[in-house]
């Protein structure tokens, strides 16, 4: 399965959480859209991926 994740093709996973994990991001730091939707991080790793699915990660950058 592939999806798209920030404009580039990956390997897909079965949900959200995986699909984060896999690719290195930390899930407590991070917020999720799936095809246009936001995704709450309460329901990353209920919230399966499909083929062609389309994720956006953004990440918390703090700093000051």
């Amino acid at each position: 399965m592939t999806v798209t994740v920030n404009g580039t093709p990956q390997a897909g996973c079965g949900n959200v959480l995986e699909q984060l994990t896999q690719m290195g991001f930390d899930a407590k730091r991070v917020a999720v859209e799936k095809n246009g939707a936001i995704v709450p991080r309460a329901q990353y790793e209920t919230t399966p991926l499909q083929e062609g699915d389309k994720l956006e990660v953004v990440r918390f950058v703090g700093g000051g």
